[in-house]
């Protein structure tokens, strides 16, 4: 899909807008895990996530290649379309980006806030999602797709970042939406010349990315149930089926449950929000805790947006006594 200069080259596009995001090992967490931890924090871009990077590059290509471009569209659950807003308007190029009823109040305001029209259609991102297609067709708009080369060169670069601080990682633990992100982090591991571990992780109540590696084909769901609306898609890219199924070593399937506590543990070990889906990868590793002693454990917090309303829902004090670790 790239090369290393390629991917050095995004990393210097990306790099104009997103300082490199910090990558800290917590003391609280490796207590946790009883293992070595590092947290690479995705949280900390302008966007408060790691898709920031892919809009970027996508919009450098375009801007380069077809300058005439009347405006994009695409739809979303929230970080790509806060991404493209905010690497259009660095652009001035008008965005329109559609999001299913009942989505997060707080992504939709932010992606408001970084100029883009923002129209609500469906009950999920996919129906969401093929509304987007008709108008840029009816329209003449540039469509953006949840999943494309640039995107993932561009969501590659926090993977360089990690890889070249960290390159004895064991275990990378990375979260599994529309797949861009792990499909960074398996192309730049390769790229390294590295041998770390890519498990994929997504939530029992959308486990199409998790069936579709296992039957090593694009399996689809009827649903996409979970609270971690990054994580909820029903329909694979068989692109990113194609490369995960290469290069992962597993998909990791975990509760709502096991993530509300992985979001919990966040907070009171980092002291840093992470959204559901920003916290699955944390739900995987606790989940996997007796297989990881011994390792140095890698994990994606790629995202922080989550409503303070759902947060504590699903965060609630009654809960954080239950979650902490025992002390010697």
């Amino acid at each position: 899909m790239f090369d290393l200069k390629e991917l050095e080259r995004a990393h210097g596009i990306v790099g104009k807008a997103v300082p490199p995001t910090p990558a800290h090992a917590w003391p609280l967490l490796a207590e946790r895990l009883g293992t070595r931890v590092i947290v690479k924090h995705e949280n900390h871009t302008p966007t408060s996530a790691f898709k920031v990077r892919g809009g970027l590059v996508y919009l450098d290509r375009l801007k380069r290649e077809r300058p005439n471009t009347p405006g994009i569209i695409s739809a979303t659950r929230g970080n790509h379309g806060q991404s493209l807003a905010f690497a259009a308007g660095r652009h001035g190029l008008p965005v329109t980006i559609y999001v299913p009823h009942g989505n997060s109040a707080e992504q939709n305001r932010a992606i408001r806030g970084f100029g883009a029209e923002l129209v609500e259609h469906g009950e999920d991102f996919q129906a969401a999602r093929e509304e987007a297609y008709r108008r840029a067709e009816t329209n003449g708009l540039e469509i953006v797709p949840a999943f494309h080369p640039d995107l993932v060169l561009g969501v590659a670069t926090y993977a360089l970042e990690l890889l070249r601080r960290a390159p004895d990682l064991d275990v990378l633990y990375v979260p599994i939406g529309q797949g861009s992100g792990i499909c960074g982090c398996i192309l730049a591991r390769d790229l390294l010349g590295l041998k770390t571990e890519i498990i994929g992780v997504q939530s029992t109540e959308a486990p199409s990315f998790a069936l579709s590696f296992a039957a090593g084909a694009v399996v689809t769901t009827k649903t996409s149930n979970t609270r971690a609306d990054g994580v909820a898609t029903r329909i694979p890219d068989a692109d990113a089926v194609a490369i995960i199924c290469k290069g992962a070593s597993r998909v990791v399937q975990v509760t709502d449950d096991e993530i509300a506590s992985a979001m919990r543990a966040y907070w009171t070990d980092t002291h840093n929000l992470a959204e559901g889906a920003g916290a699955v990868a944390l739900a995987a590793a606790l989940q996997e805790k007796k297989k990881l002693q011994g390792k140095r454990v890698g994990l994606v917090l790629s995202g922080g947006n989550i409503d303070f309303d759902r947060f504590r829902r699903w965060v609630g004090p009654d809960a954080v006594a239950a979650d902490q670790p025992a002390m010697a």
